[in-house]
């Protein structure tokens, strides 16, 4: 299992990323994508391993369909605190202003959610796209409050496209070796787990204990 921060650098990667991690900005990612080697067609397999390491998996037509989705997590966890990532996606789901309205507090702002990194109860952001192979995602992490609203709290909600689904690990690599030359990546896969020599298995010591992903069809809609 691999999650921010968690020890996952392999010789492997080292050899092909050769110790590059992110770029400040990563819009350029895109062009770099394999057109031959991703679709939805990809996606059934990238629900079913996510599932395999406990992983939560909502698959949404539009990004309107995640208010309701939002709005009943917090509800089950009795969430009081929710920091936000913030992200043309998200911000375009109208969640932030339904969990306002709510009234919940919500963290937006960099500072605010450095300054309740203890005691959020939900920590929303934005990830780049699956690996089908093992059920996980690449996040650019190079924004403090990207890092912090993905490992600190004890759930974290992930939103990508449905679409942007690679085959396995030496295509996500590819897309990073080309792209990503500075800052920070998270590959996150399932809760965190953490297990002692004595082989005792412990969930949510080094990160958040719950991971929901959002995969969204249609990037348009939420706050019609």
């Amino acid at each position: 299992m691999w999650y921010s921060g968690e020890p996952f650098v392999l010789k492997e990667i080292q050899l092909k990323v050769g110790y590059m991690i992110m770029k400040g900005s990563c819009e350029n990612w895109t062009e770099y994508f394999p057109a031959d080697k991703f679709s939805e067609s990809l996606y059934e397999e990238f629900e079913s391993r996510a599932k395999n390491v406990s992983t939560e998996v909502y698959r949404i037509q539009s990004l309107g369909d995640a208010k309701k989705i939002v709005a009943d997590i917090i509800s089950d966890v009795d969430a009081r605190k929710v920091s936000i990532a913030a992200d043309p996606m998200i911000e375009e789901s109208g969640i932030i202003d339904a969990i306002k309205a709510a009234g919940i507090a919500c963290y937006t702002t960099k500072e605010d959610i450095a300054a309740n990194r203890h005691d959020a109860d939900i920590g929303i952001s934005r990830v780049e796209f699956g690996v089908a192979e093992f059920g996980g995602v690449c996040q650019n992490a190079t924004a403090i409050e990207d890092r912090l609203v993905s490992t600190l709290p004890p759930l974290h909600i992930a939103f990508m496209k449905s679409k942007y689904i690679v085959p396995g690990v030496e295509d996500a690599l590819d897309i990073i070796s080309r792209t990503f030359d500075s800052g920070y990546i998270s590959w996150i896969t399932g809760p965190s787990r953490t297990a002692d020599i004595e082989r005792v298995l412990t969930i949510g010591v080094h990160g958040p204990s719950r991971l929901i992903i959002i995969a969204v069809d249609d990037e348009t809609g939420g706050n019609a």
